[in-house]
């Protein structure tokens, strides 16, 4: 999405964005429509990547909050790479090719041997069983049904 912007409206898009990711359905909404209305008249192309399935783009909220911080990855291997990153950058280089292959194995090997721990494991049984949630809380009475 981003890259349908040009350099000068990219920060300003980015903060945009972060209010999409908000703490509740309403609140969502209500982030992407000014987003639309700031850039969808100039860049209607990057308007449209955000507004045309924004169910999809939401569908974080019908999970537990506590669930989000894993949800939200793009990547789901960025937590292994960036510990790969942020040492190659401290050695500056480990010299040569064997040598940064072998520091690259070793890393990805620790940083896979003790993955994230998943936040609220009591609730991954109550998602995968079907029970709804809305804006990160469980609904004790979905509607249709009796109380």
């Amino acid at each position: 999405m981003i890259n349908a912007l040009p350099k000068t409206a990219e920060s300003g898009a980015k903060k945009a964005l972060r209010e999409i990711n908000a703490q509740d359905h309403n609140h969502a909404e209500k982030a992407v429509r000014d987003f639309e209305g700031a850039y969808g008249a100039e860049w209607p192309k990057a308007a449209q990547k955000i507004t045309s399935e924004v169910d999809v783009l939401l569908a974080f909220c019908d999970f537990p909050a506590e669930h989000r911080l894993h949800l939200r990855t793009t990547i789901p291997m960025e937590g292994t790479f960036s510990t790969v990153k942020r040492r190659t950058k401290v050695t500056h280089g480990s010299g040569s090719a064997a040598a940064s292959l072998a520091m690259v194995f070793t890393l990805t090997g620790s940083a896979l041997a003790r993955p994230r721990a998943i936040t609220a494991p009591h609730l991954v049984a109550l998602v995968r069983n079907g029970t709804r949630f809305k804006n990160g809380h469980l609904v004790e009475h979905p509607e249709g049904t009796a109380a």
